[in-house]
């Protein structure tokens, strides 16, 4: 089941790093990751958001040079964060992570990938959504 769980993940993900909004194309030296920022459901939202600003999460996440594609809730589990990230810095996020993030959640890492330039040009409906 557990495993079932995480095909899931991984497939909602990808589904959304489809429908981001993410440039064409990313400088040959970055990567996108993204960041599974799993609820612990013991503590209340007031909770949690005590522990990052005491331990200065949006200050430290994401670091310097990495940027935001996208950041969503994906609800009853935690937030999905995908990062644009340089090579040089990926040293840079997992530390920003541990010092800042892992006592309010339960974080998993994924390389990523866009998609959707494989198949825009496949698809009956050419829209794309860009929030």
């Amino acid at each position: 089941m557990f495993k079932l769980y995480i095909v899931f993940v991984l497939l909602l993900t990808s589904l959304m790093s489809i429908a981001a909004p993410v440039a064409e194309t990313q400088p040959e030296d970055s990567i996108l990751l993204t960041v599974l920022l799993k609820h612990d459901q013991s503590n209340s939202f007031e909770e949690y958001q005590k522990i990052l600003e005491e331990q200065k999460f949006f200050d430290k996440f994401p670091p310097e040079g990495v940027t935001v594609v996208s950041w969503y809730v994906m609800m009853g589990i935690g937030q999905v964060v995908t990062l644009e990230v340089p090579a040089h810095k990926l040293r840079d996020v997992n530390l920003a992570v541990e010092q800042s993030a892992w006592k309010a959640f339960t974080v998993e890492f994924y390389p990523t990938y866009n998609l959707y330039p494989v198949f825009k040009d496949k698809l009956k409906n050419k829209a794309k959504v860009a929030y």
